[in-house]
């Protein structure tokens, strides 16, 4: 008797943490961003909070979904993209958390250094505003080009002011940028793409940004979300120290953890 009712009030309570368990949509890019949430979805549903994976392929897409209301949140961008994708097209979606930083690298497949780059070399950056003012800002990092300092973050290629080598810019689609490479002198590339394609970014770059908080990469939700309880558990699941190990192991330096 005793047996029987002990199975019961287990399976009682298995049935009560189903009842409670919540489940959300989270949109990510493919690679580092889906490999961690995979893990930190391990951690979140020991709290009652089941993820369901989203990969998209470009940067536009997850912040219009989750707009949309077709996720619950996404973790792909960083706080200058968000802040742009938010003025821009009006978007009720707001930064809850840091978790990542991806430093941008200028990659090569035809020079061994940034100095070998010629006169008039063709560099593929970018096409969308926040990420194409971050390759220019890698660039004017290493004294090779001006930029109108009045910019700040917001720079274009219209706002160079000094060009001595004649580099040529061209915008591609972030996710094409490592398939250009063929065809470019140079490329910069956000690591999630580099990595997805096979670079190293610890060690192949010719050029590589420094740790710019600015673009420290963030998890986005609904406005009216931002408070809610399911929104806690995420950040909590995100910032385990399990999540840290796993990053640290897994990428060993291509991509930091920022909490």
């Amino acid at each position: 008797m005793l047996k029987k009712l002990a199975l019961g009030t287990a399976f009682a309570a298995l049935l009560a943490g189903s009842a409670f368990a919540q489940e959300i949509k989270i949109g990510v890019t493919p690679g580092p961003h889906a490999q961690i949430m995979e893990k930190v979805k391990e951690i979140a549903a020991v709290d009652g909070l089941e993820i369901e994976i989203l990969e998209f392929s470009d940067y536009v897409v997850p912040n219009q979904a989750l707009n949309d209301g077709e996720l619950q949140a996404n973790s792909f961008q960083h706080k200058p993209y968000l802040d742009n994708q938010v003025r821009d097209r009006g978007f009720e979606i707001v930064d809850v958390a840091y978790t990542v930083n991806f430093p941008m690298g200028i990659y090569s497949e035809k020079h061994e250094s940034f100095e070998a780059l010629p006169d008039g070399a063709t560099i593929g950056i970018p096409n969308d505003p926040t990420n194409g003012g971050r390759a220019l800002l890698v660039v004017a990092d290493s004294g090779a080009i001006t930029l109108d300092p009045d910019k700040g973050l917001n720079v274009t290629i219209a706002d160079i002011t000094e060009n001595p080598k004649n580099f040529n810019f061209v915008e591609l689609d972030a996710a094409q940028l490592p398939r250009s490479l063929a065809d470019t002198d140079a490329s910069a590339i956000n690591t999630n793409y580099a990595l997805e394609a096979g670079l190293d970014p610890a060690n192949d770059p010719i050029l590589k940004e420094g740790a710019k908080a600015p673009y420290v990469n963030l998890i986005a939700v609904n406005t009216a979300d931002k408070d809610a309880e399911w929104v806690a558990k995420l950040v909590a699941a995100y910032h385990n120290d399990e999540v840290k190990a796993f990053v640290d192991e897994t990428f060993k330096g291509s991509v930091l953890t920022a909490w």
